[in-house]
């Protein structure tokens, strides 16, 4: 079962089929996708969702949808990630490009690194950036996290992994 966690502002919860819309939009925004492997199709979506759920169920932890409280918008996708082949577990997170700016990716960011450390007993947690996404570098800063070091996934793409452990130290 996918928990759900609640913010001041924000509540994160399984992905649901009627989410596809909203993640659809999200995906084939040119600028929102520029970091994470470009622009998707609304079939491309729908098969992100069913990964995003299939992840809980093979690693007991995943991505969740994330909804404003306030108006119950579905604005992204935030959690903690850990595919074959990647540098190691990430918390990770991908917004609605109209919800930039507004420190919900911190929000979200921080409740997900809670919830891996408190509830998967994790030391560290780390979040996996493309060199140039600047926005996503200070991010993963205000989450408390400190560069650790740069490496190329099996894409091709260079990152940087910034890295942060159970009690800030």
């Amino acid at each position: 079962m996918i928990p759900t966690v609640t913010t001041e502002r924000l509540v994160l919860r399984p992905f649901v089929e009627s989410d596809l819309d909203g993640w659809a939009e999200i995906v084939a925004d040119e600028e929102t996708t520029e970091f994470i492997g470009g622009v998707k199709s609304r079939e491309d979506a729908w098969r992100q969702i069913a990964m995003y759920l299939g992840h809980w169920t093979l690693r007991g932890y995943g991505q969740w949808a994330v909804e404003v409280k306030q108006s119950g918008r579905f604005i992204g996708r935030c959690g903690a990630w850990y595919p074959e082949g990647w540098p190691e577990l990430e918390i990770g997170w991908t917004l609605a490009r109209d919800s930039w700016g507004e420190g919900y990716a911190t929000e979200a960011g921080r409740a997900a690194m809670e919830w891996a450390f408190e509830s998967l007993g994790l030391e560290r947690v780390a979040s996996v950036v493309d060199v140039d996404n600047a926005r996503s570098r200070a991010v993963a800063v205000r989450l408390g996290m400190s560069l650790d070091y740069e490496t190329e996934l099996f894409t091709g793409e260079k990152v940087v992994v910034y890295a942060a452990s159970r009690g800030g130290s």
